[in-house]
């Protein structure tokens, strides 16, 4: 009776959360442990059927990185990143897009579907829904003084979301999966970081909060301890002392995106805790690191 009563508490202490986030979006980032772990993978897929359920607006973007990196080292090429970000030449914007776009998309779809969600697979390039341009990015060269222009190759910048067709296909119940990839100008494909495609989603549904998933326990100082809540001032401090760097730079900065976008709450949690999601929206004290103004 005892192990009843507080399943009973439990949900009693989820009742304001699902009552205050009825009818809310929540935009996910999925990607890292989360997506390779057979248990990890169903717990994700059944926290998004239950916030379906429940009447919260899930919309998935996802990675696949791993994914990725496999199938190049099988054709004999080596995966390089700079500041956290994939270089992508030509050949391996094919890899990229047939492993986020069409594998990995639809085994997310599939997964969902299974748990008797309703889930329909996008990308970028699907009804317009993410307008792209390659991306710059700028070192400063000590010796010159002047900003080094850093070569990504095919990786993009989202300039806008045209978020008709998320609205359209929720409407009829249906739970967005978003792959990250979308058309240049020059109708070439882009790869671009899904951290940064969650971000300008988040912002362009006014979503209620941004959820990215990550295989750490969120940010963390030196000491490892982690770091429950972090604002503009202080990332910018830890990104200069080396505390956030690499795959975690493009996060916070998708968690800035997304609240000067209007977005209400920012979180980056260990997607390595099953049913984090549930721990994250439906408990008093949540986990991982929120993202503030």
């Amino acid at each position: 009776m005892k192990a009843i009563i507080e399943k009973a508490n439990v949900l009693i202490e989820a009742l304001p959360y699902i009552r205050n986030f009825y009818g809310k979006t929540f935009v996910i980032k999925y990607g890292g442990a989360a997506m390779v772990d057979e248990k990890l993978k169903d717990a994700f897929a059944q926290d998004i059927v239950l916030l379906n359920l429940i009447g919260i607006k899930p919309v998935i973007v996802h990675g696949g990185g791993p994914k990725i990196n496999k199938i190049m080292e099988k054709m004999g090429k080596k995966p390089t990143f700079v500041r956290g970000q994939r270089f992508t030449d030509s050949e391996t914007i094919d890899i990229v897009e047939m492993v986020l776009g069409g594998l990995v998309n639809k085994q997310i779809v599939s997964l969902i579907n299974s748990h008797g969600g309703r889930a329909i697979g996008l990308s970028g390039k699907d009804g317009g829904l993410l307008k792209a341009r390659r991306k710059v990015m700028r070192k400063r060269s000590a010796a010159a003084g002047t900003p080094e222009i850093i070569d990504l190759g095919l990786v993009g910048d989202v300039e806008k979301v045209r978020p008709q067709i998320i609205h359209s296909v929720e409407k009829d119940g249906f739970i967005p999966v978003i792959a990250p990839i979308s058309a240049g100008k020059k109708n070439e494909t882009l790869n671009i970081n899904a951290d940064y495609v969650a971000g300008a989603v988040a912002s362009a549904l006014s979503a209620e909060k941004l959820i990215l998933l990550t295989d750490t326990k969120g940010i963390v100082d030196k000491k490892k301890k982690l770091i429950s809540t972090l604002g503009k001032t202080k990332i910018r401090s830890h990104i200069s002392k080396n505390i956030i760097s690499g795959g975690m730079i493009p996060k916070v900065e998708a968690c800035q995106t997304a609240l000067k976008g209007g977005v209400k709450k920012t979180h980056i949690i260990d997607g390595r805790v099953p049913h984090v999601l549930l721990l994250e929206i439906f408990t008093e004290k949540g986990i991982g690191t929120e993202i503030v103004k």
